[in-house]
C-alpha cells in the first residue's frame, strides 16, 4: 500500500480461497484490459467474459492471454455453456476451452430448463478438464426459489465437484439473490449460510449497496462477483473500511 494505516481488516493474499473479487468483462477492448490490469491486477482474482460475449469479441485469444499472463484465470459466462448444452454441443464446448487454454468454467441453468441431475453430471465431466464454478438461481425475475431448494442445489453441486457455487444476480443485480429493487433477500442469504460454508459461495453483487451489505455481514474476505472494471478500487476500499459505507465497521475489531 502507499502508506500506513492501523486497524484495517486483514485481507487474504492471492491465490485466495476466500475474499475473491470476480470481475465481469462485458466486451472490454485490449486497451481497456491493459488499463484495468494496471490499476487492479493485484486485486482481481478471476475474470468472467460475460454471458456469450466471447463469441463476438474481437482479438479474443489476445485478450485471454493478457489476463492469463497477469496470473488471472478467465472463464466464459454460464450462458455460453448453456448455448452449447441446449444444442447438444458439449464436446464442442470442451474444444473451445482447450483452444484458448481456459482453466475454469461455469455451469449454469439460468436461461434453460435442465434436470439438476444432468447439471451435476456436466459438473462432474468438466471437473476432469478444468476448475468448475456452478451458478444457482434463475435469470427470470418471476422464478422464486425457496431457501431450502437453494441449499439443496448448492450442496449437490459442491458434492459433484464445483470449486465455488455462484449466487445468481445477473449483471444488473436485480434477480435471484435480490429483489427487483436490488435489495438483498436477507432471509434467503442467512438461511443459505446455515448450511453452506461462506468461503464456498461467490455472491454476485454488482451494486455498491449489495457489496456493502455482504461485507458487513461476512467481513472483508467475502467472495464477490460481477464487479465492474471501474469498481475494483472502490470495492477494495469498502472491504478495508476506507469508504463511508463501512468506515466505522472494522474499527476496534
Amino acid at each position: 500500500m502507499n502508506y500506513n494505516l492501523n486497524n484495517l481488516p486483514e485481507r487474504t493474499q492471492k491465490p485466495r480461497e476466500k475474499g475473491l473479487t470476480m470481475v465481469m468483462d462485458k466486451g472490454l477492448s485490449i486497451r481497456e484490459v491493459e488499463d484495468m490490469l494496471e490499476i487492479g491486477e493485484d486485486k482481481i482474482d478471476i475474470v468472467k467474459l460475460g454471458w456469450a460475449t466471447s463469441y463476438v469479441t474481437p482479438r479474443l485469444d489476445e485478450k485471454i492471454k493478457m489476463y492469463q499472463s497477469a496470473g488471472i484465470p478467465v472463464y466464459l459466462g454460464g450462458t455460453l455453456f448453456e448455448a452449447f448444452a441446449i444444442r447438444n454441443q458439449f464436446d464442442d464446448y470442451l474444444r473451445v476451452l482447450e483452444k484458448y487454454g481456459i482453466t475454469h468454467a461455469e455451469v449454469s441453468d439460468g436461461s434453460m430448463d435442465m434436470d439438476h441431475d444432468d447439471k451435476c453430471e456436466y459438473i462432474r465431466k468438466l471437473c476432469n478438464h478444468v476448475t468448475v464454478l456452478s451458478e444457482v438461481g434463475s435469470k427470470d425475475a418471476d422464478v422464486i426459489i425457496p431457501p431450502y431448494k437453494w441449499i439443496e442445489l448448492m450442496q449437490k453441486e459442491l458434492e459433484a465437484g464445483s470449486w465455488k457455487v455462484i449466487g445468481e444476480a445477473r449483471e444488473s443485480g436485480n434477480v435471484g439473490l435480490f429483489r427487483g429493487s436490488g435489495e438483498v433477500r436477507s432471509g434467503l442469504v442467512e438461511e443459505i449460510l446455515t448450511k453452506i460454508p461462506f468461503e464456498k459461495i461467490l455472491w454476485e453483487a454488482p451494486q455498491k449497496a449489495q457489496q456493502v451489505w455482504f461485507i458487513k455481514l461476512l467481513g472483508a474476505n467475502v467472495n464477490l462477483g460481477n464487479i465492474a472494471p471501474n469498481e475494483i478500487i472502490p470495492l477494495e476500499t469498502i472491504r478495508l473500511g476506507l469508504r463511508g459505507d463501512t468506515f466505522h465497521h472494522f474499527l476496534g475489531k
